[in-house]
């Protein structure tokens, strides 16, 4: 009580009423209350844990290199040896000629540079996202939230990035908006924060198509479809696309603070000169966070995990389908939207997951949907009491 207090008194919050779960320990797809309640977690830090938590070899991972040497220097300066061998490990894994990686801080980060390379490279000014697009909370992440959805999230820190326009998501039509004057289209493969919306596929090949003719960078937020989240180590190679440039975050850290930027070195060789210093950024790269990223990556990598992401969200998908208050279930491996179809129902959901120990939420632009998006580690028998848990939640609405 004590600390729930002082967390009211002295850490900000950005919410009239936040959750005041205490957390004292966390191990897989759990974490528990200093009281011992357990928590499953279907969030995962919005698909940060996607190895579990506390997985061992990203603890130790963690511990050795913070022996090693923890901050020295970064942004591209010195040679340290976890940014080395994630970078290259990561360009193995990505496809086409995306070859080398800038890291940052976090995926809003990489949005900003991103816009920035596409500016950069390309000596144009206009920037294109999509409606219902979700990128982050910096000032240029913001400016790229498509409206009209995003209007209410933005209304009030304007004026944002001048030149920007949406398109969109899936409209054939649209896409003759991406012009000469366009330096980059930022695109979710799978939006998220929409409540989980798929593209099609035809309309993907038409933006790559259309932007490769334009001379417009096609970029890919992979902040959170990325590692493995889909079922593919990034969501664009289910449907076969290849962009520009790749934005990376959330579970790229393997649960530390992390972002990147993927491309090609050409592209990203634009940051060198005129002028040099094109972004800079502290504490990006961190060989903490790189260690750990690494060490999460070689542990999908080494367990197979992402083969069987698609069969766990099928799992999730066949048990609560035929319930009557699910209207319908979007999903793209084991990131699920369950449609409930009245916000009054989501809000009641969440009260009653809070007593029965599931940790969810909903959409920033879907409050009537709530999120699946446990670590991938989940077994099939957590799944399995999960259900049974959601589906006696469900019954109670």
């Amino acid at each position: 009580m004590i600390l729930r207090k002082q967390f009211l008194e002295h850490v900000g919050q950005t919410s009239p009423a936040p959750m005041l779960i205490e957390v004292a320990r966390a191990e897989g797809s759990f974490f528990y209350t200093p009281e011992g309640k357990r928590y499953f977690d279907l969030v995962a830090g919005v698909s940060v844990s996607n190895v579990g938590h506390a997985n061992s070899a990203v603890v130790k991972a963690v511990q050795q290199q913070a022996s090693d040497y923890m901050h020295i220097m970064v942004y591209g300066e010195m040679v340290e040896r976890p940014q080395v061998e994630y970078a290259r490990r990561i360009s193995e894994l990505l496809p086409g000629e995306l070859n080398c990686v800038y890291f940052v801080n976090s995926g809003a980060e990489a949005v900003e540079v991103a816009l920035k390379l596409a500016k950069r490279y390309t000596g144009r000014t206009e920037l294109i996202s999509m409606r219902r697009a979700y990128h982050g909370s910096t000032h240029g992440a913001m400016s790229m939230m498509g409206a009209p959805e995003g209007e209410e999230w933005k209304a009030e820190f304007r004026p944002l990035l001048p030149d920007v326009k949406s398109i969109r998501f899936n409209s054939f039509d649209d896409l003759q908006h991406i012009t000469e004057r366009t330096a980059g289209v930022l695109c979710e493969v799978v939006q998220g924060e929409a409540g989980v919306r798929l593209p099609d596929v035809e309309w993907l090949r038409a933006l790559r198509a259309r932007c490769s003719e334009i001379g417009a960078l096609l970029i890919f937020d992979e902040i959170q479809t990325g590692m493995g989240r889909t079922g593919e180590m990034f969501a664009s190679a289910k449907y076969g696309i290849v962009a520009d440039v790749v934005c990376l975050a959330k579970a790229f850290g393997g649960g530390m603070p992390l972002g990147g930027v993927a491309a090609n070195r050409a592209i990203l060789n634009s940051f060198t000169n005129n002028p040099c210093l094109g972004h800079i950024t502290t504490f990006g790269g961190h060989p903490v966070c790189c260690a750990a990223g690494l060490a999460a990556l070689n542990y999908l990598v080494d367990n197979n995990i992402v083969d069987g992401v698609e069969h766990k969200g099928a799992m999730f998908e066949e048990r609560l389908k035929g319930h009557p208050r699910v209207k319908e279930i979007r999903r793209s491996g084991l990131l699920l939207a369950v449609e409930l179809g009245q916000s009054e129902y989501l809000y009641r959901l969440m009260d009653i997951f809070k007593e029965e120990g599931i940790m969810s939420d909903w959409f920033l632009y879907c409050d009537t949907a709530f999120r699946i998006s446990p670590p991938l580690t989940i077994s099939e028998a957590e799944i399995e009491e999960c259900c049974t848990i959601l589906l006696r939640s469900l019954d109670r609405l």
